[in-house]
């Protein structure tokens, strides 16, 4: 899963053109000046230069290709003893690595353990250990065997180490912000506002980095791990705790067997003081989830539809989930949104929230994601990272499938049509296939290719098939690799074997080729009873198929639905929709299931028709959104706006309202409709559309709707309470209410009160402030954090008179030592208010020179770019 966050400013490119001449040959006088001779390729040449760049090219692709990881022994068991060193931020560890030749005859083993100080190897022979020698290069571990072994064998090997996780961590990649593997947060307990933890992330092979294994996605093992830790700590890792043991020093060990097999990346540990929370059973299976003490309500909230999830999954599977339980932790600074570890998921501390802020919890997608690849990349596993859609992919689209089946085809669609938006930016600046052989390093494919698109291409693949063999497709590739390794071809060949069609067309465009269609649609309607569809694709064919796509077309006519299937299979082609008469609308993938560019002009007036109307609230808000996209169209949109304030969809009635923000110093139009904007303020079921709908009033009377604002500051929904107060603290005036309120409500922890509270001591005259500032910089995390970052250098850069001394100092700790990229570069950018002191550009440029994040960088140099001048 990836975190993402609102990007502040576009970095620019700057692109130089160069330009040379060469002076004029000396003539003659009245002879015309000699071209230069210019010297062409012979045809020969040209083929030959043309024939050795293409030879150039193969031998790339040959050295560039990345193969699974070939399998010289097969990892059967790991037994692992662990104690961790909290100061010295190390793992102390005794690894026992049952294995056994996995075809071939062998005399040596290699591990993998990456920064790692070897103290001991041996091969376990009975109650016999016998020392081997080993070689180590910080990467891999090299033990000589004193003898032959053939496949068949099976021989037990011994290492007693110490890991130092935090030592040569790689670059990080666009899901995951670090690679350490074993995370020690806050060890040293010098932040009392942070809690002590240990976690893993071991995706993509980084479980190397704190115990030795094969690490490696089509390795699997069952495992053992004892772990010593101290008494006030819970410990948390796969597959059942069998025991705990007290040492009388303070210190316990906690047993933990994982009986069935998995790959080595989904190994997990998890150290600190969580509350846990008995989420019931499903079909024997127990369910709980753990966070710290004080939000162990929220979390009964914010995790309560995962029993449902998961009855949900099965019977759309037919298949029961697969493992012994399943566990769900939230931990601090974690490097990601979340990690699927098998029967132990670990979340980002964005899913820790109080009671009254679970309330407004959106986060049952990541949570149904993260599920969904207990079967998908868990139970069946990707043999190589080349192949990594066939984990990520599935799980991306669980989010639409738990969408739809919760709340509805609207959402879920307008969730699909947000990730094909998603794919498409990323696709502006590349273009790969779904399944890569060709990367530079495996934290590239974590992009939006490999979520995005190709969650996007299984739910057109589903259209095609019809929901009964695609989900019978799946059971049968779930049922056929069971906990075991998969490659591309083997979802095809279920998907064929269940459907009897050959797909090899769809996977070869869809999964092994790059790009997406780019289409052109044009309508004739010269006869309205049979109009006339032409389209054609305009992608670059040199670097794209020229693509099969089943598509559909929908007609609306004397009160029916009627949708009919065509299929694309030219570059250009038309299509006579023999309508017949009576036709209201034809609309082409209503839905907006295929993955492509599209371009179609369509009038007013087709709008129009379209947002009465399309039974699908997805272009309904199409429709809405072109209609009402210029804000001088006010008063001819103001019977549509009412319309869409009632529509059933609280996306489109969001939207209405976002529009009519945009009225600013004419809010005549929006009169008219006062009492519907009330109403949705006061009762609409969806609290976003609520607190618009306080925006939109604070515009057309701020204080007419006084009283409405002070009263829904209360309101048990922190989205609406929030824009309350800020309605309020926007008002003229109101100074002693306003006091009032900030000394009320000054303790409030969540970003949407606290917010306003901080434009409110920008604005007024409180000098004691400053302290408040520093307490909920302290205080806050995350994106709460990175949001506030703002509010808190604008207040210090704004007053003057308050010393903004510490808050420099606070924000270059932040910059620099943070570990979420987005929080350090809010901190670097807030620097820029007080950039004109000589010290803070110093200091500015220090962060610069320090900061390792590549994306990171590319912001600061923007910054930084009138201050680099001459350097």
């Amino acid at each position: 899963m990836h975190l993402t966050y609102s990007q502040l400013f576009c970095y620019l490119g700057v692109l130089l053109c160069l330009l040379s001449c060469k002076p004029a040959a000396q003539t003659l006088q009245g002879e015309a000046p000699r071209p230069e001779p210019v010297l062409a390729e012979t045809a020969p040449e040209k083929r030959a230069n043309l024939h050795l760049q293409r030879i150039r090219e193969k031998e790339q692709a040959l050295q560039g290709y990345k193969a699974s990881a070939t399998r010289t022994f097969d990892l059967v068991h790991t037994d692992l003893w662990l104690a961790f060193d909290y100061a010295k931020k190390a793992v102390m560890g005794e690894a026992l690595l049952t294995v056994t030749p996995y075809f071939y005859e062998q005399n040596t083993l290699v591990v993998d353990a990456v920064d790692f100080e070897v103290h001991e190897a041996v091969l376990q022979e009975g109650v016999e250990q016998i020392p081997l020698a080993f070689t180590y290069d910080q990467q891999a571990l090299t033990l000589v065997l004193p003898r032959t072994f053939s496949k068949g064998d099976t021989l037990q090997v011994g290492i007693r180490y110490t890991a130092f996780p935090e030592k040569g961590s790689s670059e990080s990649s666009a899901a995951f912000t670090d690679t350490k593997g074993l995370y020690f947060i806050n060890a040293d307990s010098t932040d009392s506002d942070k809690p002590v933890q240990i976690w893993t992330q071991g995706e993509t092979e980084f479980t190397s980095k704190w115990y030795p294994t094969i690490d490696h996605p089509n390795e699997r093992q069952t495992h053992d791990f004892h772990l010593r830790v101290p008494e006030g700590y819970r410990s948390l890792s796969n597959g059942k705790l069998l025991g705990s043991l007290s040492h009388g020093d303070g210190t316990r060990t906690d047993h933990w067997r994982m009986d069935m097999p998995h790959a080595p990346y989904l190994s997990a540990v998890v150290v600190g003081d969580f509350a846990a929370v008995d989420g019931g059973t499903v079909d024997g299976i127990p369910l709980r989830y753990f966070v710290e003490p004080k939000y162990q309500a929220g979390a009964k909230k914010v995790f309560a539809h995962t029993g449902e999830m998961m009855r949900f999954f099965s019977d759309l599977l037919d298949l029961p989930f697969p493992w012994q339980k399943y566990d769900q932790v939230v931990v601090r600074d974690f490097v990601s949104g979340a990690m699927e570890n098998t029967t132990l998921s670990v979340f980002m501390e964005a899913l820790q929230l109080n009671e009254r802020e679970a309330l407004d919890s959106e986060w049952d997608y990541i949570i149904a994601h993260e599920l969904f690849h207990q079967w998908f990349g868990n139970y069946v596993t990707t043999e190589s990272w080349a192949n990594l859609t066939l984990n990520e992919a599935f799980a991306d689209y669980s989010e639409y499938l738990w969408i739809a089946h919760k709340e509805g085809t609207d959402p879920a669609d307008m969730h699909h049509f947000n990730a094909v938006e998603q794919y498409l930016d990323e696709a502006e600046e590349k273009q790969e296939p779904l399944i890569r052989y060709q990367y530079e390093d495996s934290e590239d494919l974590f992009d939006s290719h490999t979520y995005a698109k190709g969650g996007r291409v299984l739910h057109m693949l589903r259209r095609y098939l019809g929901d009964e063999a695609f989900f019978q497709g799946l059971h049968r590739y779930l049922i056929e690799n069971a906990l075991g390794s998969v490659e591309v071809h083997q979802l095809r060949l279920a998907f064929e074997a269940v459907s009897g069609m050959d797909l090899q067309w769809f996977f070869d465009q869809w999964f092994l080729s790059p790009g997406h269609p780019e289409l052109a649609i044009h309508w004739d309607y010269s006869e309205e009873d049979n109009v006339l569809l032409t389209l054609e694709q305009h992608q670059d064919l040199e670097k794209t198929p020229l693509y099969k796509v089943p598509f559909t077309v929908t007609l609306y006519k004397e009160g029916e639905r009627i949708e009919r299937e065509f299929v694309l299979d030219r570059a250009y082609q038309q299509f006579a929709l023999e309508n017949g008469p009576g036709t209201d609308l034809i609309l082409f993938d209503e839905r907006q299931v295929l993955l492509a560019e599209k371009a179609q002009y369509r009038g007013r007036k087709l709008l129009e028709k379209q947002f009465v109307y399309a039974q699908s609230g997805l272009s309904r808000v199409e429709a809405l959104d072109s209609l009402t996209s210029d804000a001088r169209n006010g008063e001819d949109t103001r019977s549509l706006l009412q319309s869409a304030l009632s529509d059933s969809f609280w996306v489109v009635r969001e939207l209405a309202l976002h529009r009519m923000l945009r009225s600013e110093s004419d809010w005549e139009p929006v009169l008219s409709l006062e009492n519907a904007i009330l109403d949705l303020a006061e009762n609409d079921p969806n609290n976003a559309v609520r607190s618009v709908a306080l925006e939109v009033l604070a515009g057309v009377d701020p204080v007419k709707f006084q009283p409405l604002f002070y009263r829904l500051i209360n309101d048990s929904s922190y989205q609406v309470a929030g824009a309350a107060l800020r309605a309020f603290m926007d008002l003229e005036g109101e100074a002693a209410s306003k006091k009032e309120l900030f000394e009320r409500l000054r303790e409030e922890e969540n970003i949407r009160m606290i917010a306003p509270l901080a434009d409110y001591l920008t604005e007024s005259a409180e000098v004691e402030g400053a302290a408040w500032m520093h307490d909920k910089l302290r205080l806050l995390t995350g994106e709460s954090l990175y949001y506030f970052i703002g509010y808190y250098g604008d207040y210090f850069a704004s007053r003057l008179d308050v010393d903004a001394t510490e808050a420099i100092a606070r924000l270059v700790a932040l910059g620099r030592e943070h570990p979420q990229n987005y929080v350090r570069l809010a901190a670097f950018q807030s620097l820029f208010g007080f950039i004109d002191e000589e010290s803070v550009l110093k200091q500015a440029k220090s962060l610069f020179a320090g900061e390792e994040d590549e994306m990171v960088r590319r912001y600061q140099e923007y910054y930084l770019e009138p201050y680099l001048n001459g350097e």
